[in-house]
């Protein structure tokens, strides 16, 4: 094999009359590195997006919600005991062998319960008015399981424990504080569609509440439609006594959500149905990865492109190099040794070509991580800079992948130059 290496190393290095053969080999190197750069930076973007996006919905989401079919339920504490206590065994032995090297427990688990009141409302400050959805929370073990978002003016759960104004406290997202034109300290109302019925006809039932926290999750959807209330002001303003719409829960492991999920909708039974994360946003991350996989096929047509010039580099090497190809063959190489050494030139150039690309796509995601010089517009995005995440795996298959297509490419030249003759090439010739 160390022939057969020499062979394409000298072949590679072409100079002198074949200088127009090695500069279409570099230009091959070029567009295999550039469709690899290409694809690492791009499929790093999708990733990116996607991992921001569920960290975002996680942070204001539970893994699992818990809903009764009746509508509010009662006996919340024992309910909560019963999802408490269920866990799923891992499915994989590298989960679980990965699980004990960390000193964690195998199998996933339920760590945080919290009941949760929803109120769909409209919000009226005197210079307008917004269509919201209302969050009841309980400040005491909300936080355990989702993130109310950063606080940014203002006060935030904390308020719910000890408030003694007037009216019950509310957290209002940024972008629905800035629609409504108030701030932390104004007085707000809650208008509920279904109210009291009169004479006159139906009279909505209105409440006031106190700005007292305005907040900001990172998302603009939730940031202009979503507030937060105590909830024993929630359920006093649908007058459902100590009832609650539905628990939201957090587990161990969210890629195991969807098993915990089905455990607790067997163990609480009829008349109680369950949701994991990946089913409420699943139109959302499907759409992304059927992105990720259409980036992946456009963008691997830069790599066929390159290997269409690696194609036509070894047919016009072979061309160039029948009489050698010729004298080798007469002096005692074998077929298979001349099949090898352009197949090793081809794949010489696809390596070079992928290797560059690696180096150059991981080192601008690198850059765009580190300095996030390109922005993008906050309010369409959910962010204002280019999220980039590399997964190692995703890297190597771009790069396996890259190296099988420049190898396929070598096949076809490198069989016409061992089929040479050399006979009639020398005498020819």
């Amino acid at each position: 094999m160390k022939y057969e290496l020499f062979m394409a190393g000298r072949y590679l290095k072409a100079r002198g009359q074949h200088a127009f053969i090695s500069l279409i080999t570099f230009i091959s190197m070029g567009g295999v590195a550039v469709g690899v750069m290409a694809l690492i930076v791009v499929i790093a973007v999708m990733a990116g997006f996607e991992n921001h996006l569920r960290t975002k919905i996680l942070g204001i989401n539970a893994h699992v919600l818990v809903r009764g079919y009746g509508g509010p339920f009662g006996n919340v504490k024992e309910i909560e005991k019963k999802v408490m206590a269920c866990r799923v065994k891992d499915t994989s032995v590298g989960s679980r062998f990965l699980k004990m090297l960390e000193g964690e427990p195998a199998g996933a688990r339920v760590t945080a319960v919290t009941p949760i009141v929803y109120i769909q409302a409209l919000l009226s400050s005197g210079h307008a008015v917004s269509g919201v959805a209302i969050r009841g929370v309980d400040p005491a073990t909300v936080e355990s399981v989702m993130s109310v978002g950063h606080i940014l003016l203002g006060r935030g759960l904390d308020a719910f424990r000890d408030f003694k104004g007037r009216h019950p406290p509310v957290i209002l997202g940024k972008e629905l504080a800035r629609n409504l034109q108030v701030s932390v300290g104004q007085s707000i109302q809650v208008i509920l569609p279904g109210g009291t019925v009169t004479p006159v006809g139906m009279i909505p039932r209105i409440r006031s509440f106190t700005v007292t926290g305005i907040n900001s999750t990172g998302m603009y959807e939730y940031d202009s439609s979503l507030a937060f209330i105590p909830m024993e002001a929630a359920q006093k303003l649908l007058g459902i006594g100590n009832k609650v719409h539905g628990l939201e829960v957090k587990v161990s492991d969210i890629y195991a959500a969807d098993r915990l999920s089905a455990e607790i909708g067997k163990v609480l039974g009829f008349p109680f149905w369950t949701m994991d994360w990946q089913k409420m946003s699943r139109n959302l991350f499907a759409a992304l990865k059927m992105e990720k996989l259409a980036m992946f096929v456009i963008l691997t047509l830069i790599v066929l492109v390159a290997a269409f010039n690696i194609i036509s580099t070894l047919i016009m090497m072979v061309m160039e190099k029948k009489q050698d190809i010729a004298i080798l063959k007469a002096i005692g190489a074998s077929d298979r040794q001349i099949l090898r050494i352009f197949m090793l030139t081809g794949l010489m150039v696809g390596l070079i070509g992928t290797a560059l690309g690696v180096s150059g796509g991981v080192g601008l995601c690198w850059l765009l991580s580190t300095y996030k010089f390109i922005k993008i517009p906050k309010e369409v995005y959910y962010t204002d800079s280019l999220p980039i995440l590399m997964n190692n795996f995703d890297v190597i298959l771009i790069a396996v992948s890259a190296v099988i297509i420049c190898f396929l490419a070598t096949i076809y030249p490198a069989r016409q130059a061992a089929r040479i003759n050399p006979s009639e090439v020398l005498r020819t010739g």
